[in-house]
């Protein structure tokens, strides 16, 4: 029973470790926590450079929405589709876009004035697509194509209608000629159907006065 004792005396102690690593995992929840408040800070020194930026955008554009999205992976939008996170060192800043494809990284940078140069780039390239996107669906230049295309069929109707001889005579001869292989071809595609319904009535009628 002295044996047994000691054996139980220098066994570790359950409760212990757990307490030990119920306040390892709250030191790492700690460091967890101000890597993540220094991301959001980093961010927000971004949103604060490209406000600026965009005060100076055309007030009936709404295609920028900037915000902060907390969460394990802290994001600035720019847009719908770009925006800007923290790299795995905490320092370094990553646009990224959305694409059809995949992502797209467009810049990274530590600096805070590179960053907000890209961002500024990107946002007039979207206002530059959004005017051709808006010029293509004008109605007045789907009103225009027709009518340049119409423009120079006038003047081959026109000849057409001037010499109607030149045209219409080789184009007669042309069905005629049409005309007269689809009739070859019609008779000799009957031949051979009634060449091949003959040998097999004969073939058939062969068997069975063979079979008699």
């Amino acid at each position: 029973m002295d044996e047994l004792s000691r054996i139980r005396q220098a066994a570790p102690s359950l409760k212990a470790a757990i307490r030990r690593a119920r306040i390892e995992d709250a030191d790492r929840s700690d460091v967890v926590a101000e890597l993540r408040g220094a991301e959001i800070a980093r961010l927000e020194m971004l949103q604060a450079a490209i406000e600026p930026v965009l005060a100076q955008a055309p007030e009936e554009i709404d295609l920028f929405d900037v915000g902060l999205a907390p969460g394990e992976r802290p994001r600035l939008f720019i847009d719908m589709v770009g925006f800007v996170e923290m790299a795995r060192d905490r320092r370094q800043y990553r646009f990224v876009q959305n694409m059809r494809h995949g992502r797209v990284l467009i810049a990274e940078s530590e600096s805070l004035d590179v960053m907000t140069e890209a961002v500024t780039a990107y946002i007039a390239r979207r206002l530059v697509e959004r005017e051709k996107a808006l010029a293509a669906d004008s109605p007045f230049v789907h009103a225009e194509r027709p009518a340049r295309a119409k423009a120079p069929a006038a003047p081959q109707e026109t000849a057409a209608a001037r010499a109607p001889d030149a045209t219409r005579g080789p184009g007669l001869l042309r069905r005629g000629l049409r005309a007269i292989v689809e009739l070859v071809g019609s008779l000799v595609l009957i031949l051979v159907v009634a060449a091949i319904v003959w040998f097999v009535l004969r073939l058939g009628f062969a068997w069975w006065m063979g079979g008699l």
